[in-house]
């Protein structure tokens, strides 16, 4: 019951989060620096994980098609299974997941270290909202990046799906095979989809992140617990989120 309440009340603090956030949204251009800082540390350094990771998870998915549908013989149809499953939501969500985990935490770990040493206090007193120079630039920037990030590892996951298919004994299927199954099923609206999943998944998960750091209270040691509460409730929120939007987009 405790952790359902505190999940709740991150919720509840990111909506009041993002009302003061958008008020501050004229100001963006100001602070372009932060923005191109906060792109570069969500989207460029969490790159490679997201491209091996797509890679590997495209390929486990060609390898287990092709162990069920060869013995049916429809194993030509792996391209769209990889491509279709990529795109419309192991894309999005590992992505998203992986922004929770490795970007979510850190905003969290430093915000709530600004606020227990007493920074924030500072910026308030000095008059400077936090929601503008802490809260926005991160939030254009996930804006920014989620899609750029998802469309690799979508790309990157085809890629591991075709090498699999191609090298593994029992499925031999060629590349120009498995490419034109995938272009035949695969449309545009599916890739669209995706990335917008991505953007909400991301979106809401940096708000999370940033509402539980600036709601930290207490000691260093509340630092680590807002750290894992967190990533916590961006990992339940991404799931939750994926079925609604799953249901909408459909």
């Amino acid at each position: 019951m405790k952790q359902l309440t505190n999940i709740c009340a991150g919720i509840g603090s990111a909506v009041l989060l993002l009302g003061k956030s958008i008020g501050h949204a004229p100001t963006l251009l100001r602070q372009w620096p932060r923005f191109i800082e906060q792109c570069y540390l969500i989207g460029y350094t969490t790159l490679p994980i997201v491209a091996i990771l797509s890679f590997f998870i495209g390929s486990v998915l060609a390898l287990q098609a092709g162990y069920s549908m060869q013995s049916f013989g429809a194993k030509e149809f792996i391209g769209s299974l990889v491509g279709l499953s990529m795109a419309r939501e192991l894309g999005p969500v590992m992505v998203a997941i992986l922004v929770a985990g490795r970007v979510g935490s850190a905003i969290t770990a430093e915000l709530a270290s600004m606020k227990v040493y007493q920074e924030i206090d500072a910026l308030e007193t000095m008059n400077i909202p936090p929601s503008r120079i802490l809260v926005l630039p991160r939030l254009a920037a996930v804006l920014v990046m989620m899609p750029v990030l998802t469309i690799i590892g979508d790309l990157v996951g085809w890629l591991g799906g075709a090498i699999v298919s191609k090298y593994t004994p029992f499925i031999a299927l060629e590349p120009e095979k498995y490419f034109e199954t995938l272009r035949r099923f695969m449309k545009f609206k599916d890739v669209l989809n995706g990335l917008e999943k991505a953007e909400v998944f991301g979106f809401f998960v940096v708000l999370v992140c940033c509402s539980i750091g600036l709601e930290t209270r207490g000691g260093p040691r509340e630092i680590g617990a807002s750290v894992t509460r967190a990533v916590v409730v961006s990992l339940i929120l991404i799931l939750v989120l994926d079925y609604f939007v799953t249901k909408i987009l459909i």
